[in-house]
């Protein structure tokens, strides 16, 4: 069997590499190298008197089982720990994973606005509604300055470039970042790949080989699809036609389009699915398989073959081991389509970001201060490891720590490692996963794997103003515009021919998209807000 880069065990690894400013990455964060920061004078002088700042901060949930199962997550208490450190007094205030998008509109609605507000990306996302251009927070260069000396440093400028109004140089957010953009990955059980007697496939057609295999030995689900698509675009990724926010290509003729309108290779991909489905290969009911469902059917050993964020290897391979003790899984290749190339689409360079309300003034300052703090030697140690003398120990000043492979503990770390971590770079957790073999074959597959697949397109951001206009034909980060999208699952599902892929695109055309191709090649050839 060809050499396979990760497999999934009892070690948990998550973000976390520094990155200069200047965009070139920096070492990952050793106790004798990050930067000094305290928030509010808590941790470096705690003969301190200072009042904790108390402000509100709105959070998505992410998926995060810890958080959606908790109680009360004001009351946890490594919230309560991050509290004393920081010499703060948070008010978390969480919104559903699913429903983030509404709720964020819902929230700038009615006015409803905490202290700081989480967002999924830059300024001008449509979760924010247009709140930056609105007024609603504080721009927050001085405040960096005085206050944010370390975010400064550790931070990218292409991350922060993200956070800045072109037109007036104002930074209105924070970022989260994340240096190698090539998060996703293909997944694949090893141990059935044994059973079946195959190699690890590296092209569309050896994929669906294995995939067949697995079908013969009763794999439930050959190919674990997913709602829309999402963590199931594998074959899009093969053919390079994702026709995401950031997946506009520069066509022959002069026009950027999305790059669904390389129609060859987008008809390649939906036959790639629609056999899959005619098969047996993916279940009859992937187009309803929502993200608990998805991540349940893979933990509990009913998945063969799926995608999701590297990052996970240890806590979902851990979790399917726990109920499936002959299960191994790997990191591989993804599949390589027309071009000899495969992969997911790139992810931008800030994965959250956080926005200070302009009637939070007054604290603003302290905030910005707990914010520096997230890039200290003890933010590090805290979010890597948990509370000292509790989760890990000191032994000559470096960290004893045991990994955790129970569901409970995994749970536990990633919501330590990724959620309540607010800013780091999120590609992995280079302290948890150098404790292991299997975390340095993660770090590997990362640096040498991941880093050399994937698909770069066009980004605009802000987004495209025809694309507001036309909600019908407007993509989403990792989901196609609901028009191609609909087209796609009836032809999968037998409904539509194949060749009716090209009357979607002349609807498309009608509906609006040629103001779109306009726009995206006029903003493109002037330079205009947008990324390659």
């Amino acid at each position: 069997m060809k050499k396979i880069v990760a497999r999934a065990g009892a070690v948990l690894l998550t973000l976390a590499l520094a990155a200069g400013c200047g965009g070139e990455k920096a070492p990952v964060n050793k106790p004798s190298e990050s930067p000094k920061a305290s928030a509010n004078g808590a941790s470096s002088d705690p003969g301190a008197n200072k009042e904790p700042v108390k402000f509100s901060i709105s959070m998505r949930t992410l998926n995060v089982a810890y958080v959606e199962k908790h109680p009360d997550i004001n009351k946890d208490k490594y919230v309560q720990k991050l509290e004393e450190m920081t010499n703060s007094d948070l008010d978390i205030r969480l919104i559903p994973h699913n429903e983030y998008q509404e709720k964020m509109v819902q929230m700038f609605a009615t006015n409803d606005i905490p202290d700081v507000v989480q967002g999924s990306g830059g300024i001008s996302g449509p979760e924010l509604a247009g709140s930056v251009e609105n007024g609603v927070f504080l721009p927050l260069n001085d405040l960096l300055q005085e206050h944010g000396q370390d975010l400064l440093k550790f931070i990218p400028k292409a991350a922060w470039d993200r956070m800045t109004d072109s037109k007036t140089g104002n930074i209105y957010g924070i970022p989260e970042v994340l240096s190698n953009p090539s998060r996703r990955a293909t997944w694949i059980r090893t141990d059935l790949l044994k059973k079946v007697n195959k190699e690890i496939p590296t092209t569309v057609e050896e994929t669906l080989d294995v995939l067949r295999a697995f079908k013969e030995i009763g794999v439930e689900q050959p190919f674990a699809g997913r709602q829309n698509f999402k963590y199931a675009d594998t074959f899009f990724g093969a053919y390079d036609v994702f026709g995401y926010l950031n997946q506009f290509k520069l066509f022959p003729d002069g026009q950027v389009k999305p790059s669904f309108f390389d129609t060859e290779n987008m008809k390649k991909a939906i036959q790639v699915y629609k056999t899959m489905y005619d098969e047996g290969l993916i279940s009859k009911e992937f187009a309803t398989i929502e993200s608990t469902d998805f991540r349940s059917n893979v933990t509990s050993g009913k998945a063969g073959m799926w995608s999701m964020n590297a990052n996970e290897l240890p806590i979902w391979g851990a979790q399917l081991k726990n109920n499936v003790p002959e299960a191994e899984v790997a990191l591989v290749p993804s599949p390589a389509g027309t071009d000899g190339k495969g992969g997911y689409a790139h992810y931008n360079p800030v994965t959250r970001s956080f926005f200070i309300n302009v009637n939070a003034k007054d604290k603003a300052a302290d905030i910005v201060k707990f914010f520096n703090w997230m890039v200290s030697d003890e933010a590090d140690l805290l979010f890597s490891f948990g509370i000292e003398g509790e989760d890990y120990e000191l032994v000559n000043g470096e960290p004893k720590f045991e990994v955790p492979t129970d569901t409970e503990g995994t749970d536990k770390m990633r919501y330590l490692n990724y959620w309540l971590w607010l800013v780091q770079d999120t590609t992995y957790n280079k302290r948890v996963s150098s404790l292991s073999e299997t975390g340095l074959q993660m770090i590997d597959a990362f640096d040498n794997m991941l880093a050399k697949e994937g698909r770069r397109g066009i980004e605009f951001d802000p987004r495209l103003e025809a694309l507001i206009q036309n909600p019908d034909l407007n993509p989403k980060s990792d989901e196609m515009p609901p028009l191609i999208l609909e087209s796609v699952l009836r032809i999968v599902y037998g409904k539509d021919s194949i060749d009716s892929f090209d009357k979607t695109l002349e609807e498309y055309l009608s509906k609006g998209g040629n103001a779109i191709i306009k726009e995206a090649t006029d903003r493109y050839n002037n330079k205009e807000n947008s990324y390659e």
